[in-house]
């Protein structure tokens, strides 16, 4: 209901109430003293006009009135005793009989009756709000918090003036010191090994972490301490996202796997990347994917004078595109480019358009049993893709050139890790001094990405499991996106020319444990999810490498960042290679890949490079190398 509508509801019941209240009146002095109708109607349509006079003037009908207190009452009761007086006063002036006893009566009535249902609305009210309250707290979730420190006193005062749904049953904190003390009244009731009797013991449905340093074994352990319960393990919001605006101090945020690894917070050498990419021209392929829409949000940090998003897939440039532009619009040049890197026609015509001063190249078919099956058509994207914007890059006079490689281009036993290897081979072939510097960086899995097996995982547990591993031995390298974009970026700048730059991964990660983890951070316990292995699949490798044996090196350049010791072929021999693979049948087309990245092949070194003319693969516009 309006609150006009309101106003209109409350005049309308008040001036009812003194009717009746003057009819009352008229019944209980009729046995005792005459009132002639006529004054009973005057004094009944006088009281009602000077009441709602009074009460317009003191608001009456402004009033709150399920919130109504001893000051709304007691102005009731000025207003009533100013319409007897009034009445009274206007009567005498007026030389108008009417008794005093029979306006006293009216105002006592209308006292009883406008004051008394506003009194039983309120208490109504407040009955409500009771039962609803009692209903809230029967409803409430009954947690424990982690962490009794400055991030636990902030997120449980938070807690407590904000969520009425969060029953906070007590504390755990391992410093002995905090033990059998109180926060806010809430007590400190053990350590995280206490975590399964005190979930027992108080039935408890969450545990929230509210220590930002907290180390990545100690996630572990309490995950650990959860595996066989039905209990939600989140965290408080890290002072990043607060600051950010994504999540305010109070609300939860769920434990990622991330969290687990125990990654180092990339420190970036801010005035170098600064110099490097602002007021710059900086293109970005495949700016739709995971990686290239990351380094595409990591640049526009520093702001570049233009920004080109270059991909195939429509829908991803355009929601990376749409993004950007909702953040720096006005500051950066934001231009989508929907191009295929096989077209090489198309990738000339856009460098010399838009004359780039760097490119990353992150465009590629990267899903390894896909393209065990599409052998050509990784060749087509991941070589022919790779050359035609290289070939571009330099004929534009791009300053540096950054190709996005990784860990499967090592010992490659399957199709899209031999093509990346020869990418890398490629692009680093075509280094000359003074020219387009070109550098290649090599990276393991990075969480969240598309095609990741962290998404797949959570998707299999929405559909009540199981998950599937193809081998319970099998590890693998991991990093997050922003991290690895980060760094990425950081390489790019440090490119002399002819680098393959190595990240720092870290230790290997069962995909065994990753699951497990999954698991438990979805609020399951593996007797819920069942883990199952159902074989490798064509071209999967049992673990990853960054460097064989012979390209190990210790020159670390930058934190996380080291220069691998990588032999490359002459680049006549690569490229005669490459033109070759066009005249070759599809069944033989992995056969050749797989031969020639492992140094199989009994080929010179010295091979002179053979012009093939023209090439459908190539777009028709071969140059020589």
């Amino acid at each position: 209901m309006s609150r006009k509508l309101k106003k209109i509801s409350l005049v309308t019941y008040d001036s009812l109430a003194i009717c009746l209240s003057a009819f009352l009146a008229y019944l209980f002095l009729n046995p005792y003293i005459i009132v002639p109708k006529f004054f009973y109607l005057v004094s009944m349509l006088m009281s009602i006009a000077m009441y709602l006079v009074f009460a317009s003037y003191f608001k009456i009908f402004n009033h709150i009135n399920r919130y109504m207190s001893l000051k709304e009452v007691f102005t009731l009761v000025i207003v009533l005793n100013l319409t007897f007086l009034s009445v009274g006063l206007l009567s005498f002036i007026t030389k108008t009989t009417i008794t005093l006893r029979f306006l006293l009566l009216i105002t006592l009535f209308s006292a009883i009756f406008i004051i008394g249902i506003r009194v039983i609305w309120r208490t109504y009210h407040e009955y409500q709000c009771k039962q609803l309250k009692r209903k809230r707290l029967k409803n409430q979730i009954r947690t424990l918090i982690i962490g009794a420190g400055e991030g636990g006193n902030i997120f449980i005062r938070g807690l407590k003036q904000n969520y009425n749904e969060i029953k906070i049953i007590g504390i755990l904190d391992d410093d002995p010191f905090k033990q059998k003390t109180q926060l806010y009244d809430i007590p400190v009731l053990g350590t995280i090994k206490d975590i399964p009797d005190l979930i027992a013991l108080h039935h408890i449905q969450q545990l929230t972490i509210a220590i930002p340093s907290l180390k990545p074994q100690k996630y572990k352990e309490i995950l650990d301490s959860c595996n066989h319960l039905t209990v939600k393990v989140n965290l408080m919001p890290s002072i990043e996202d607060v600051l950010q605006g994504k999540l305010s101090v109070t609300q939860f945020k769920e434990v990622d796997v991330v969290d687990l690894l125990g990654r180092k917070e990339v420190k970036l050498n801010m005035k170098q990347i600064l110099s490097e990419l602002t007021n710059k021209t900086i293109l970005v392929s495949g700016a739709g994917g995971s990686i290239g829409s990351e380094i595409c949000r990591q640049i526009a940090q520093f702001s570049p004078k233009r920004l080109i998003l270059l991909g195939h897939g429509e829908n991803s440039i355009y929601q990376i595109d749409r993004e950007l532009r909702n953040l720096y619009s006005k500051k950066i040049e934001i231009i989508p480019v929907i191009a295929d890197v096989q077209d090489r026609k198309c990738i000339f015509e856009t460098m010399q358009n838009y004359q780039p001063d760097r490119v990353y190249h992150a465009a590629a078919h990267k899903h390894v049993p896909m393209m065990e099956y599409n052998p050509k058509e990784a060749v087509k994207n991941n070589i022919y893709g790779t050359k035609n914007m290289a070939d571009a890059a330099k004929a534009t006079g791009v300053d540096s050139f950054v190709m996005i490689s990784t860990d499967k281009a090592v010992n490659p036993p399957n199709v899209m890790g031999a093509t990346k290897r020869i990418a890398e081979m490629i692009v680093t072939g075509l280094n000359e001094p003074g020219k387009t510097k070109f550098a290649a960086v090599r990276f393991g899995n990075v969480l969240g990405s598309r095609g990741s097996v962290v998404p797949l995982f959570k998707e299999q547990i929405k559909n009540g499991g199981p998950i599937t591993i193809t081998d319970f031995r099998m590890t693998r390298y991991f990093m997050t996106i922003p991290e690895a974009s980060r760094l990425v970026i950081q390489a790019g700048t440090l490119a002399k020319g002819g680098e393959v730059f190595i990240l720092d991964m870290g230790e290997p990660v069962k995909i065994l444990d990753l699951a497990r983890n999954v698991v438990r951070l979805s609020g399951y316990s593996e007797k819920d999810i069942k883990i199952v292995e159902t074989g490798i699949r064509p071209g999967e490798k049992l673990y990853e490498e960054l460097l064989v044996a012979d390209e190990q090196s210790q020159e670390q350049v930058y934190d996380k960042i080291f220069v691998g010791k990588v032999k490359n072929m002459a680049t006549n021999q690569v490229m005669n290679f490459v033109y070759g693979l066009e005249n070759c049948k599809p069944n033989e087309l992995k056969e050749q890949l797989l031969e020639f990245t492992n140094n199989k092949t009994t080929k010179n070194n010295e091979a002179v490079f053979v012009d093939h003319g023209t090439s459908e693969l190539l777009g028709g516009e071969l140059s020589n190398v």
